[in-house]
């Protein structure tokens, strides 16, 4: 997924972005010829680069925090050394956020700054303009990407980031503790709320998530607030009842058709720029899937029924090595060994499912074997792909919905789920209701991205009965648990489905909660050390005289209190 930095310079339906990246180390303000100025763009120009960065960053994140979660594929058996997560693997993600430095090939003809420096670069005009809108926007990003910096990575450059100026650059900024970076996240949100709710003479030539709808960016902004208390519930006494607060006002995004979802939609065009779904550019290429999905998801969704199993996944194959075909070591190699103790001794598959679905396990770091036409790849749900209507006829450029997908950051199923962790604090059995209605606007969600992909068979589609039958089913597998962990497990389970497309939230459920503890283990029987936050970059320590490497990824965020690994106790 790393490849994905590519369509960095997606410029969306007009081609407007004409952003051009600074020449400078890492966080350096010095002066640049080729770098856009304030006094040389519009701040629509600026806003434009703002919201088509940030939904690159949030897929980059997204897709770090699904493979520790098991709703992604991570490859490497050893967590502290794993190549997914690298300090050189991260630079990515942090020029992203900060601001790109001068050897950076993350872009593909097009160039920018970085989501937090064209946010300096923007504010000053809008502000003088009275462009609150553009403010607002720019405050709701800058608060996501700054609390999911924290979350990844603990303690980063903030107060200090993108400061000075050409004479006095700050070239070696401190890092400034989680907690604070928290605050100050709130407190952009906050005046947020306060510039939607105003008049601006002029309002954003392109508003990539709400179109224009002020009253949504509200809700986004409040939604992101419940996300921030619920997430440092554990160090905060009174985060529970500002959650509470905002639940009680109504204001925050719930609707049960995905209207007030908070999400980037991508396009079909495939060149000059690529606008598809990262995803699905990477998979739906003249040489098959080039991502392998997690087994553990595939087995569970398809053990359990789960009618949103057609829409996340397409199978190219209808047999698996080692399941419905004879081994083969050429293309499944793993289907010849044996299974190993570890996965026995959980009642855990191992390198191959039933019908037709192929991924791979967790930490499973072999070669790459001649597959790309025969594994399983991402569907038409989030990535605009193919909808599995048992074609099996595998893939090509431009087939299902073309990569017209989405890449989710707030949806309204997820703050169920939020309110089920809130009501099980106290009264476990209170969570079911709200993991039900998680599950259904899940679904209604999901099913509606099948109409994308026109070619396929609609009789596979999920029905109302469909969808009716796997609630109440899990509605009695709750029930039926006796024990309280049990119940945690299931809500987990079923919240970190609906999370698919964007793993940031679950990999923070599990550091808060340690559930699930029902999770595919690692391949390797010792893996050491569960990752409770990533390496720092290698362009941050290596450019940042201030700043040394991380001892480990063992090191916790602020609101991570829990124990390690592998007694972690679920914190409740």
């Amino acid at each position: 997924m790393k490849n994905i930095y590519k369509y960095l310079g997606l410029v969306l339906f007009s081609g407007v972005l004409l952003m051009t990246s600074c020449e400078t180390i890492e966080l350096d303000l010095t002066e640049n010829p080729n770098q856009l100025r304030p006094d040389q763009s519009s701040p629509d120009l600026f806003l434009n680069s703002i919201q088509v960065d940030f939904a690159t960053f949030t897929e980059l994140m997204g897709q770090n925090g699904a493979d520790l979660i098991r709703i992604g594929y991570m490859n490497g058996r050893n967590y502290q050394n794993v190549t997914n997560y690298n300090p050189n693997q991260l630079n990515t993600e942090w020029q992203i956020a900060f601001q790109a430095d001068a050897n950076s090939s993350l872009d593909s003809g097009l160039e920018f700054n970085g989501i937090l420096a064209d946010i300096r670069a923007m504010t000053p005009a809008a502000i003088e303009g009275d462009l609150f809108y553009h403010i607002g926007i720019g405050e709701v990003i800058e608060a996501y990407t700054i609390v999911t910096l924290v979350d990844f990575f603990g303690d980063v450059p903030y107060s200090e980031a993108l400061q000075g100026n050409a004479e006095t650059p700050i070239l070696n900024p401190n890092v400034d503790p989680g907690s604070s970076i928290y605050d100050a996240a709130l407190a952009l949100l906050d005046d947020a709320i306060v510039n939607f709710g105003l008049d601006a003479p002029n309002e954003p030539a392109n508003d990539f998530y709400y179109n224009g709808d002020w009253d949504n960016w509200i809700k986004a902004a409040n939604t992101l607030k419940m996300k921030i208390h619920l997430q440092r519930r554990l160090v905060d006494p009174t985060a529970i009842a500002s959650f509470d607060a905002i639940v009680a006002s109504g204001d925050y995004i719930d609707a049960a058709d995905g209207s007030e979802d908070f999400e980037f939609q991508w396009g079909t065009n495939p060149v000059q720029p690529d606008a598809r779904h990262p995803r699905y550019a990477d998979n739906y290429t003249p040489s098959g899937g080039a991502d392998y999905l997690p087994n553990w998801l595939l087995d569970y969704m398809n053990q359990s029924d789960d009618p949103r199993i057609r829409y996340y996944f397409y199978r190219q194959n209808s047999a698996t090595p080692g399941a419905e075909a004879p081994p083969n070591e050429e293309t499944l190699a793993c289907s010849l060994e044996p299974v190993p103790a570890h996965y026995i001794d959980g009642g855990f598959p191992f390198c191959f499912l039933p019908n037709g679905y192929w991924g791979r396990d967790h930490g499973q770091n072999a070669g790459i074997p001649p597959d790309g036409f025969l594994r399983t790849v991402y569907g038409v749900y989030p990535s605009g792909g193919k909808f599995d209507d048992s074609s099996f006829n595998g893939l090509s450029v431009g087939s299902g919905g073309g990569g017209a997908g989405v890449t989710p950051i707030l949806l309204a199923s997820w703050v169920d789920f939020w309110k089920a962790e809130d009501a099980m604090l106290s009264n476990i059995d209170a969570g079911k209701a709200f993991m039900l209605d998680g599950i259904q606007k899940s679904m209604t969600k999901v099913r509606a991205f099948g109409s994308l992909d026109s070619g396929a068979d609609n009789s596979f589609a999920a029905s109302d009965a469909d969808v009716t039958n796997f609630v109440n089913q899990i509605d009695s597998e709750f029930d039926s648990k006796t024990d309280d962990d049990d119940k945690w497990d299931l809500v987990a389970e079923q919240y970190f489905v609906a999370l698919f497309g964007n793993g940031i939230d679950g990999y923070n459920y599990y550091r808060r909660t340690g559930y699930p503890t029902t999770l595919q283990p690692n391949f390797e029987p010792d893996p050491g050390a569960f990752i409770r936050s990533l390496n720092y970059p290698a362009d941050f320590v290596n450019n940042n005289s201030s700043q040394d490497p991380k001892p480990n990824q063992t090191v916790k965020v602020f609101w991570d209190t829990n124990g390690d690994f592998p007694e972690f106790p679920p914190a409740n």
